[in-house]
């Protein structure tokens, strides 16, 4: 609880003074904790001590991961996109992580509207998402 009203203050304090003072360019800079750490180098601590606001996201739970794309598929028109299991089957395997969920997400959506599919399934997601076959001979391997 304290979390929440802490940033809700930030973020309030934050636009607050955006609204003071002109904002000439607003950029967000996402990553892991190598970021933080890149930022506090010597060549990089003037570009770190003008960060106004930052923001550290932990790993995110299964469920939480499973919120989350649910509110977009519903945002979007379409909250039966994708079956129960494919939610789950991605929130797994996106390792706590929104923006690897996102980006499995947007690969089954392409595949499935060049197949005009009307519902994604687990069945696309291990098609997709397959391990390649090291039996198959890559196009131009040749052998001496």
């Amino acid at each position: 609880m304290f979390a929440t009203q802490n940033l809700g203050l930030r973020v309030k304090k934050c636009l607050r003074n955006a609204l003071v003072s002109p904002i000439l360019l607003s950029v967000v800079l996402a990553g892991d904790a190598r970021l933080i750490d890149k930022l506090r180098r010597d060549e990089l601590l003037p570009l770190g001590s003008r960060i106004r606001m930052r923001l550290t996201m932990e790993y995110a739970r299964s469920e939480d991961l499973n919120t989350c794309l649910t509110h977009l598929l519903e945002s979007a028109g379409n909250p039966t996109l994708m079956s129960e299991a494919l939610k789950t089957t991605l929130c797994d395997h996106a390792a706590g992580n929104y923006r690897a969920l996102t980006t499995m997400a947007g690969q089954l959506l392409t595949v499935a509207a060049e197949r005009n599919l009307a519902q994604l399934d687990e069945k696309l997601y291990f098609e997709v998402f397959a391990p390649p076959d090291p039996r198959k001979r890559r196009v131009g391997a040749t052998r001496s």
